[in-house]
């Protein structure tokens, strides 16, 4: 579904949801209420300025008496069955963020994934996949890069643990051109690259993959992944310690220039390992 066409059903929804709260005599605050949200978020999920988590909608459903409406179109618009079904939001989310921070532990993110290192993650987590799974795949994580290739493209910040650049994923030369395009991307002035090294030891924000995300017209929210789900949050007082724990890791990670050099380094480092094999 084309963008255009994806933001006139969320309309739709919006109108929708209007429309059958005030035919139901419920405000806003009232729906709000019943449904575990503010009303300002209701009025945002009317004029289609937020979408609403899954569990919203079938709470919406449950007040407004309708039948499973708002969680069988929230399914078609925002289900993509190439992504697993805690992400599918996230990457709708993507689309409208006017600045995405993240904090990657172990692999590079899936907006700045090459092909070939794509493909090799795939594997690696599907060993017995098919072909066509894993092009599916493959195809849907180089789409989400798009969000850096146009023209209103959000503020893009990431902090990548020294690891990230270290454990090989796929084969060397796969490795070193996955390193080149995040160094690129950086220098292109695409995205900021920091490196959190080895040398800073722990930190207290490691526990797993971060993602923050603002909105023009949308409060903040938060994004949490371990190796089997994913949690997306909105709650205001977590999102802000959460963006307090992306600030440390920024502080204590290394500067733009000095993370681009290592970056190079370690690239460099899989191509010469690629030429002797």
């Amino acid at each position: 579904m084309a963008n255009g066409s994806r933001q006139a059903a969320w309309e739709f929804f919006g109108a929708e949801l209007k429309r059958r709260r005030e035919d139901a005599g419920f405000t806003q605050v009232e729906l709000g209420v019943r449904v575990f949200v503010s009303g300002g978020y209701v009025g945002q999920f009317e004029q289609a300025i937020r979408k609403p988590q899954l569990d919203v909608a079938q709470r919406i459903d449950e007040v407004l008496q309708t039948d499973g409406f708002f969680e069988r179109t929230w399914r078609k618009l925002i289900d993509d069955k190439r992504y697993a079904d805690y992400f599918a939001a996230v990457v709708e989310l993507e689309r409208t963020a006017t600045r995405i921070c993240e904090f990657a532990p172990t692999l590079v993110p899936g907006v700045l994934q090459t092909g070939g290192y794509a493909r090799a993650v795939t594997l690696a987590n599907n060993p017995f996949a098919t072909d066509e799974y894993v092009e599916e795949t493959v195809t849907a994580r180089l789409e989400r890069s798009r969000i850096l290739a146009d023209a209103t493209r959000p503020e893009y910040w990431v902090v990548l643990h020294e690891n990230v650049l270290r454990i090989p994923v796929g084969r060397p030369e796969a490795m070193a051109m996955q390193l080149e395009h995040v160094a690129e991307a950086g220098r292109q002035r695409k995205v900021l690259v920091q490196v959190l090294a080895y040398r800073q030891g722990a930190h207290t924000a490691m526990s797993g993959m971060l993602q923050l995300m603002d909105f023009e017209d949308a409060p903040p929210t938060a994004y949490t992944e371990t190796s089997f789900s994913g949690t997306l949050v909105d709650d205001p007082a977590v999102v802000k310690r959460a963006q307090r724990a992306y600030d440390l890791l920024r502080a204590v990670a290394l500067s733009p220039e000095a993370s681009l050099a290592l970056i190079d380094s370690a690239a460099e480092d899989f191509r010469r390992c690629a030429s002797t094999t």
